[in-house]
């Protein structure tokens, strides 16, 4: 009668070793990096931050992936307005949560409710305006490149809606390298700066990187 029971046992423990050993091999590909594709790697090597052009591109979850300049771009570009949007999102918060909503535009009376002295007093407010309108040029850069004006290269029409993409993308970080400036005020506690300065900084990499594959989107490319 024992017999049965420890080959049940025995039986048991394989399984749960069987499951163990399948958990542990999933854990450990969900924390493996994506791999960028060999035209990432190469495409990225034209920004100015190609590690982290490889990485935030190899993590895009668009399908098909990019196979084209304008595609790779248009991808970059989205990956922009992502990061900018949650950047917004982090930086309403601290200035309270009348000031900043979870897409990136600042709430209306931003900054009314918050006090003289506390995290949203300020630059860190101007910081939370700027962020707003790089996700609105971000969005309408992503947009405009994946336009039907943008199917003929070398066309009038082409060039006109790239110039467009290239104009709000520039805008975009011209938004961010502004919030980081006035982040350089004395009014902004030492705290505050180095967390928004570590989100604004990534943000401010990846939309660099989008203006380089932008201006690599036409003829001969």
């Amino acid at each position: 009668m024992a017999r049965p029971c420890r080959s049940s046992s025995s039986a048991a423990a394989r399984l749960l070793l069987l499951l163990a050993a399948v958990a542990a091999a999933l854990q450990a590909a969900a924390a493996t990096p994506p791999v960028a594709s060999g035209f990432i790697r190469k495409s990225c090597r034209a920004t100015q931050y190609p590690s982290v052009c490889e990485q935030s591109l190899a993590a895009y979850g668009g399908s098909p992936p990019p196979r084209s300049p304008r595609e790779l771009a248009r991808a970059a570009l989205a990956v922009s307005a992502d990061r900018a949007r949650a950047a917004s999102a982090y930086v309403g918060r601290l200035c309270g949560s009348r000031s900043g909503s979870g897409d990136g535009s600042p709430r209306r009376g931003a900054g009314a409710g918050a006090k003289k002295g506390s995290a949203a007093a300020g630059p860190v407010r101007d910081c939370l305006e700027n962020l707003a309108d790089s996700v609105g040029h971000l969005r309408d850069a992503a947009q405009e490149i994946g336009g039907a004006g943008m199917a003929r290269a070398g066309t009038r029409a082409f060039r006109w809606h790239l110039s467009n993409v290239q104009t709000w993308c520039s805008a975009a970080l011209t938004d961010e390298n502004t919030c980081l400036d006035g982040l350089s005020s004395r009014a902004v506690d030492a705290a505050t700066r180095a967390a928004v300065r570590g989100r604004v900084v990534e943000v401010a990499q990846v939309t660099s990187n989008a203006l380089a594959l932008v201006n690599k989107v036409g003829p001969g490319y």
